[in-house]
């Protein structure tokens, strides 16, 4: 699978606290206001300040519906930290204090798919879908997977209903654009890839996908122009230098082409199989 493929949707997981019933003393509440912020995500210099006023929440705090939240926003501070085992014990607890709060269930799914525990990460999905849904991440998420094993028409069947709902998803427009140019629907390809485009302008992956589409399409200069786009957001992406590099051999710049193809491989020896796979050699 390409380096850039596995997007995963959980931004809209941070939850926001609010309407705490506050009775200390007007010190301690402006200390807790202070840490909600934090919980919040307010301080995005790093992970450390969400972690550290959802901790002091934790400590602090008995209403469970609380608890739940400042669990599962220290969960997804974690995650971004990369401490995914840490991440999902949070969500777990978040779980355990609320069981019908479906953010930290698609919260961790995300966790167990970072790791690569994707049979754990699509019975969380499934739950949070099961608890409402109208969530768009959870769609999304369940369709990478299905992605990743290569189930093109569930994934795109997930990645339209995350649509529906929620229109703005960039990413989501491009991992459509990506499942149907794998699979031939190279026209319905490059509308959802323009839109991905049109929606998220810096994202790497909207070009290459776009590119492949191109490529497939026979389209050799148009899709050199989106590789050399996805290229110089993401200098060493190998499926952008692979694809780049087969256009190239296609227009006679054989060097050229020779050359990313060599890049390409070195950057992931599988590249040249991956493109078998999606029709292209």
């Amino acid at each position: 699978m390409r380096r850039h493929a596995s997007r995963h949707f959980a931004a809209a997981g941070t939850a926001v606290l609010m309407g705490l019933a506050l009775v200390q003393p007007a010190p301690a509440q402006t200390a807790k206001l202070s840490n909600v912020d934090l919980c919040n995500g307010r301080d995005r210099s790093s992970a450390d300040p969400q972690i550290r006023g959802c901790t002091a929440l934790i400590k602090s705090d008995k209403n469970p519906q609380v608890l739940a939240v400042a669990y599962n926003n220290r969960g997804n501070a974690l995650a971004g930290a990369g401490q995914y085992e840490l991440a999902i014990r949070d969500y777990s607890e978040s779980i355990k204090l609320n069981p019908a709060y479906a953010k930290p269930l698609n919260n961790r799914g995300v966790a167990y798919q970072k790791k690569g525990d994707f049979d754990l990460a699509m019975k969380d999905f499934e739950a949070a879908i099961g608890l409402d849904p109208s969530y768009p991440n959870a769609f999304a998420n369940r369709g990478e997977i299905f992605l990743k094993q290569g189930d093109y028409a569930r994934a795109v069947k997930d990645f339209d209903t995350a649509l529906k709902l929620s229109p703005q998803l960039g990413e989501v427009w491009n991992e459509r654009c990506w499942a149907r140019a794998v699979t031939g629907e190279l026209q319905g390809a490059l509308t959802d890839c323009n839109e991905a485009i049109r929606l998220k302008p810096n994202l790497a992956a909207g070009f290459d996908s776009r590119g492949l589409t191109r490529l497939k399409l026979g389209q050799w200069d148009s899709a050199i122009a989106d590789y050399n786009a996805a290229l110089r957001l993401d200098h060493d992406l190998p499926s952008a230098l692979y694809g780049r590099g087969l256009a190239r051999l296609k227009t006679g710049s054989q060097a050229a082409g020779r050359a990313d193809i060599a890049a390409a491989k070195r950057a992931d020896q599988q590249i040249a199989e991956q493109f078998a796979r999606y029709g292209v050699q």
